[in-house]
């Protein structure tokens, strides 16, 4: 793999799998060469848009397909456990689209397969692998700001979704926290890691997914962050980071920024821009080259994307869920969010498939 193209197969012909395979077929060391959907319809019909030369009707070909390197996994997050477990079961790398499964508990069972496979497995957190939100990061690290004291960021869109839309429907995970809210959340903890309490409030559809949701996490450092989450209204989608010396803000689009702003006490604000060399859809490309790098070390992690983080982040949108109440019908009774497994500063809950 270090010297030829990265082989990528690509499991389910949504729009996200679409907006990630136009990244990735503008890669020069990447190349698509398989795709599968439910249907045999709906994989051709993607294979034939986008040039890929394998179509299969079923998730068990591509699993099985010897000559992909790396499976991206972009089905609804319902489905993340069975079908990243039966590429990793059949030997092959995996890339999982956030968030990365219903809990927890499915995400550890997806952590330890990989693992004892000794395969590479990532969260396709893209957010992460963004060179402008790396370069905040290593600003925040640095002390530029000083010592941390609050992160805010929100993610809403405006809707309205009808009952049968898969954002409100249950079986699907539906609801502003998981779909939404994972990048608030995972905002937070990229810069001051997991936190010790959770307090939440939400608002929830008739079908028992959050419209919206507001959360207050705590650090033991005293360091609080508040994130917000809707499909109920559209957000600015802003962030900003707040320090004993300073803040960063993040105007607009925090998980895809063009630009953010530092604010140093005694100092002219400081303006930091993306660089767009690689056109409109660059986003997406910053992770592939991950995967790819961490393939060719002969890595099965990745350090910008770590498994512990990820199952860290799980544990948090777990904490919100039990505090808001929101419980799905493939979660088991007598298990709290599909199984805490002790989240912070949340009791352990008992479950009523809806």
């Amino acid at each position: 793999m270090t010297e030829r193209k990265v082989r990528w197969g690509i499991l389910a012909t949504g729009g996200i799998a679409a907006a990630f395979t136009a990244d990735l077929v503008d890669l020069p060391d990447a190349e698509v060469v398989a795709v599968a959907s439910r249907t045999e319809e709906s994989a051709r019909a993607f294979a034939e848009r986008f040039g890929v030369p394998r179509a299969y009707g079923g998730w068990e070909g591509l699993a099985a397909d010897e000559d992909v390197d790396v499976v991206y996994v972009a089905t609804p997050h319902a489905a993340h456990r069975a079908a990243a477990g039966l590429c990793l079961e059949a030997g092959r790398n995996v890339l999982c689209e956030k968030p990365f499964t219903l809990n927890v508990r499915e995400a550890a069972e997806l952590v330890a397969l990989a693992r004892a496979r000794g395969r590479f497995l990532m969260e396709a957190m893209w957010m992460y692998c963004n060179p402008l939100v790396r370069r905040l990061k290593e600003l925040v690290d640095d002390g530029a700001i000083g010592d941390v004291r609050t992160v805010q960021a929100d993610f809403g869109l405006a809707g309205p979704f009808p009952p049968a839309h898969r954002l409100r429907d249950p079986a699907q995970g539906g609801g502003a926290l998981l779909d939404l809210g994972v990048y608030p959340v995972s905002f937070a903890h990229l810069l001051l890691g997991e936190p010790s309490e959770v307090t939440a409030r939400a608002v929830l559809s008739p079908e028992g997914v959050d419209l919206q949701t507001g959360a207050l996490l705590s650090w033991e450092s005293g360091a609080l962050a508040s994130v917000h989450c809707s499909i109920a209204g559209g957000t600015a989608t802003t962030a900003s980071v707040t320090g004993s010396l300073g803040r960063i803000d993040i105007p607009s689009g925090f998980f895809d920024p063009p630009r953010f702003v530092l604010h140093r006490d005694g100092r002219a604000p400081e303006e930091f821009t993306a660089d767009r060399t690689d056109g409109p859809r660059a986003g997406f490309r910053h992770e592939a080259r991950e995967v790819m790098r961490a393939l060719r070390a002969g890595e099965t992690e990745s350090p910008l994307v770590p498994l512990d983080g990820t199952l860290a982040v799980m544990r948090t949108l777990d904490a919100i869920r039990d505090r808001v109440g929101v419980r799905y019908p493939a979660e088991a009774a007598g298990a709290g969010a599909g199984g805490t497994g002790g989240a912070p500063g949340v009791e352990e809950a008992v479950v009523t498939p809806a």
